[in-house]
């Protein structure tokens, strides 16, 4: 063995020695958690790479001579030879990059801690043990518990008494507004207040069974106030031939197929708060920061409001 890789190996020795204790002294233990053996293992890796490269391009400026075919290019007259790539220098090439890409992926930073992630943790715990502390509430304990959330998240935009304040949100005291009711017969809807994928077609697709055409505009005027009215007053004939087929003949909706238009249920404000909705005003988001039994909550407060 002779003196230059007898020292490399001593100054390998002595850098791994060193980040050892470093890591032992200032982050609590080298086997504390991943982050002080991952720092550990690229220093082995560094040091080691760096002491081979060393070693042999130091002994090749001793030993080696100039040999080989020059490339054609030159620079005032420098060329370079066409020498094929060191084997020892692609290794290293390839499994730094290896290493790289584990690292970032899987070895730490996107796999990393984060107080967020933590955060999010604790959170999901919380609302576990919420979601369990009141799964068997009464009605009137919902209602309640409605309210203080409505006052929380709902108010802003719908106002405390939510009557929507002037047109800004949808009026919750009532079940809909005749202007919803007609934008949605116009448009369509596909607001998944089923819970799932439901689209309701837009007026192209809508026939009046009394006359068998398409409904009219003065039919979507007629019914859109009938809806509206809580069902009541004229256009129940229009409602019967152009709605309740979907839509049941008391507008109660049926599973699977059509939502409830005549009242509020507590399945329908979930589904609205979990998947939002878009209508004649705007669009609501969804709301998923309340869990599912403050949903329900929030459910059974509005659809007290219309009592």
């Amino acid at each position: 063995m002779n003196k230059l890789v007898l020292l490399g190996i001593i100054f390998t020795i002595a850098m791994l020695a060193g980040t050892w204790i470093a890591v032992e002294k200032m982050a609590g233990g080298a086997g504390a958690d991943i982050v002080n053996l991952l720092a550990l293992a690229g220093a082995a890796v560094l040091v080691v790479a760096t002491v081979f490269v060393v070693i042999k391009y130091v002994r090749q400026m001793q030993t080696d001579t100039a040999t080989g075919e020059l490339a054609e290019e030159n620079w005032d007259g420098i060329g370079e030879y066409k020498n094929e790539l060191p084997f020892g220098w692609a290794v290293i090439f390839m499994g730094t990059t290896v290493w790289a890409i584990w690292y970032f992926l899987a070895g730490y930073p996107v796999n990393a801690y984060s107080q967020i992630g933590e955060y999010n943790e604790e959170v999901a715990t919380h609302d576990a043990e919420f979601n369990a502390q009141y799964a068997d509430m009464d009605e009137a304990t919902k209602v309640e518990m409605g309210n203080s959330i409505f006052i929380v998240q709902c108010a802003p935009c719908h106002g405390l008494a939510a009557d929507g304040i002037d047109g800004k949100a949808a009026d919750l005291n009532h079940r809909v507004s005749a202007k919803t009711v007609k934008y949605v017969i116009e448009h369509g809807s596909d607001n998944h207040l089923l819970g799932t994928e439901m689209p309701m077609p837009d007026r192209n697709g809508l026939f009046n069974a009394n006359t068998g055409a398409l409904i009219t505009d003065a039919e979507i005027e007629t019914v859109s106030k009938y809806v509206a009215n809580g069902m009541k007053g004229t256009g129940a004939d229009i409602f019967q031939g152009a709605c309740a087929a979907c839509h049941g003949a008391d507008g109660k909706g049926q599973p699977y197929v059509a939502p409830d238009v005549a009242g509020f249920t507590s399945e329908l404000v979930v589904n609205v708060l979990n998947h939002g909705k878009k209508g004649a005003i705007g669009a609501m988001p969804a709301f998923t920061n309340l869990t599912d039994v403050q949903k329900e909550a929030l459910g059974a407060y509005i659809s007290s409001l219309s009592k």
